[in-house]
């Protein structure tokens, strides 16, 4: 979860939230509740991502809902899901992130541009063998050869 100030004509600058407000924290849970999803449903994990550089583009492919005249919500595209749900599956495990991450139906060529952008995302000297192991397991072992 992150803000996006609009700053010019279709330029988006992403400032990364590094806490949640009370009020916002409070309205997750009451949509957790009503809607049977985790309490975690709704978290600014990504904003370490930020920190560490988005994937190349991301600003230009945000997707824009305004609900009302005060507020507009920033939605990342497709390409930029498959970049995160990478992410998450190699640092957090082969669990829903991989589900979530095959019902994208990534091509190649997309894997190969997130598993790129993934790399920067840990200096762990190991970090590269897992993401290639992971992308073996999941049927992109192609695209772990090439990277």
């Amino acid at each position: 979860l992150a803000f996006a100030k609009l700053v010019g004509p279709g330029h988006v600058l992403i400032i990364p939230a590094e806490t949640l407000s009370q009020e916002l924290v409070e309205s997750a849970r009451e949509v957790a509740r009503d809607l049977g999803l985790s309490e975690k449903w709704l978290n600014n994990m990504a904003h370490e991502e930020a920190n560490f550089g988005l994937p190349i583009g991301l600003e230009e492919r945000l997707q824009s809902h305004s609900y009302g005249e005060v507020l507009t919500i920033y939605f990342i595209g497709r390409l930029d899901q498959i970049h995160f749900k990478l992410h998450a599956a190699v640092d957090q495990g082969m669990g829903r992130h991989v589900n979530d991450l095959l019902a994208l139906n990534p091509t190649s060529a997309e894997m190969e541009q997130a598993a790129r952008w993934v790399l920067t995302q840990d200096a762990g000297e190991q970090f590269p063998d897992v993401l290639k192991q992971a992308l073996r397991k999941i049927g992109y072992g192609t695209v772990a050869d090439r990277i």
